[in-house]
């Protein structure tokens, strides 16, 4: 299944990506499996998108927790909480 990442604020500064399409296995079926997968990676991946964070997630467009399903051709993104005053 093919799927397109994107990054925003300080997400995409510790990854040094704001967007990229990504082919992931059958067995990953909802945001939270993306999330994983991409921990992977190791490294900043691992590091930027860890569980202990406190991220926000959206598929396409709309906000979401982990259990959303994906599906191919799907828009997945990782951001900070946002605050505002």
């Amino acid at each position: 299944m093919n799927i397109q990442l994107r990054f925003f604020a300080s997400v995409r500064e510790a990854l040094g990506v704001s967007q990229e399409s990504l082919s992931v296995p059958a067995e990953v079926t909802t945001v939270g499996g993306v999330r994983a997968f991409l921990q992977q990676r190791g490294g900043v991946w691992a590091e930027a998108l860890a569980d202990k964070r406190s991220l926000r997630m959206a598929y396409d467009q709309e906000m979401t927790d982990a259990s959303a399903v994906i599906k191919d051709g799907g828009e997945v993104a990782f951001f900070p909480p946002v605050t505002g005053g």
